[in-house]
């Protein structure tokens, strides 16, 4: 996400950081820099023309911080730039004050609109609500499939009507069947096409003239980069759009529609997707995203996803047996499972305060490889040598190896780091068991 900016800026900061003072023609050049940045990143024009001038602005109105560098003040201003243009505060659903809320779902063919339907669907489920979902894209029959097995596989129920021609009528009864069976939330997944044409507009229309949703959502492609701007800003003349879901952040795109379209719409980004996993669903806070683009990393978005995928009582018990000295292979498997629900290694790598810095310059990668690896050779042990590690002599190891496809080598390494970390948490558990306990997080080594 935002790779090439982000490596273009950190140079841009690198070369300023060099000089003494932050003057106007150091600051001109470091402009130059950013604003070529931002255009090779698919940024509209408009929107760096104005990012430019407001940097500058800021930068020559403010006095000099003798405690910062020129590159560190430059950060800055660049960053406080980044969040105004993107919206500034994270833009939340508005519900209903009398249930249910209607959200309703738009965007053109293959831009994953029902997909995010299902998405949003669970991100909604997880937060306590009652959400059903409508097939409410009539001229696609496997719409209304893809819907119904999303909903399957999330736990919502799909309203949907194949022998129905009218959108309007399917949207209604849907509604009154989520008053009837206490739902608090109807996400119509409306009709999309390949392009924007006449037909498909005045049906949405009518639907939205008829049910009155409280939130128009439209789903852009974030790889479509200034096209997914222009989209918007036609559906939004037409509908009156509420907020924009952009999806595939996570993929090569070069960002640019994500730092445009706020600033061209005046339309903000509610929800972004960045992968392909049902739960790769997440509310935009352009403060954050702000920082991974200056990779200053995101802490917040990585510890609320720590939260969603473990199990507290289970962490803490786990803790505790870490620091007793107790651990042993059935609770790093438990580690594993709860990393694996946490999204890809890699992804939660990213929003480490200067990982991309780092990868750099010490050609760091994340082996997702290696954690399906060690993954296999726990599994290849039976139960009890799991729970009684010291029982792993050499014909119990080259067992294992034969059963996990690995080699003796890899297992006697992993008998090596798995020791010398249960010795050392054992000692951490010592010094300050009472400062310790309250870890919710135990990470695997």
């Amino acid at each position: 996400m935002f790779t090439a900016l982000s490596d273009k800026l950190r140079e841009t900061f690198r070369k300023i950081g060099g000089y003494g003072t932050l003057t106007e023609e150091n600051l001109q050049e470091a402009l130059r820099d950013v604003r070529l940045a931002l255009l090779e990143a698919d940024v509209n024009f408009k929107v760096v023309k104005s990012f430019v001038a407001g940097v500058k602005e800021k930068a020559l109105g403010q006095s000099v911080n003798v405690r910062l560098n020129p590159g560190q003040q430059f950060v800055g201003l660049v960053h406080d730039e980044l969040v105004e243009i993107m919206g500034g505060q994270a833009e939340k659903i508005h519900f209903a004050s009398q249930p249910p809320t209607v959200i309703m779902m738009c965007g053109l063919q293959g831009s994953g609109k029902t997909t995010s339907t299902g998405k949003l669907a669970k991100h909604l489920l997880a937060q306590k609500h009652r959400p059903l979902m409508v097939a409410a894209d009539i001229k696609r029959p496997a719409a209304i499939d893809q819907l119904e097995t999303l909903g399957k596989q999330v736990g919502v129920p799909v309203f949907s009507d194949r022998s129905s021609t009218d959108a309007v009528d399917i949207c209604r009864r849907a509604h009154q069947l989520a008053l009837m069976k206490d739902h608090d939330v109807v996400m119509l997944d409306t009709a999309g096409r390949l392009h924007i044409d006449d037909e498909m507009m005045t049906e949405l229309e009518d639907v939205a003239a008829h049910v009155k949703p409280h939130e128009v959502l439209l789903v852009v492609d974030a790889m479509t980069g200034q096209d997914a701007v222009r989209v918007a800003g036609e559906f939004d003349s037409r509908l009156a759009l509420s907020g924009i879901v952009m999806t595939k952040l996570d993929g090569d795109a070069r960002g640019g529609a994500a730092l445009s379209v706020r600033h061209v719409t005046g339309k903000p980004i509610k929800f972004i997707g960045v992968g392909e996993k049902l739960d790769a669903l997440q509310p935009f806070h352009p403060q954050r995203m702000a920082g991974r683009i200056l990779d200053m990393g995101d802490i917040v978005s990585l510890v609320e996803q720590a939260q969603a995928g473990v199990d507290e009582t289970q962490a803490k018990k786990m803790t505790g047996r870490m620091f007793s000295g107790e651990f042993n292979f059935e609770d790093f498997l438990s580690q594993l499972e709860m990393l694996n629900k946490m999204g890809p290694l890699n992804k939660l790598m990213e929003m480490l305060p200067g990982f991309g810095e780092m990868s750099k310059v010490h050609d760091l990668k994340v082996e997702e490889k290696q954690m399906g690896r060690t993954k296999a050779i726990i599994l290849s042990m039976t139960t009890r040598e799991r729970r009684m590690p010291d029982l792993l002599n050499g014909s119990r190891r080259r067992r294992i190896a034969e059963g996990s496809g690995t080699s003796v080598q890899e297992i006697n390494q992993l008998m090596k780091q798995f020791s010398q970390t249960k010795k050392m948490m054992k000692q951490f558990g010592t010094m300050g068991k009472k400062k310790m306990k309250g870890m919710k997080l135990p990470m695997p080594f």
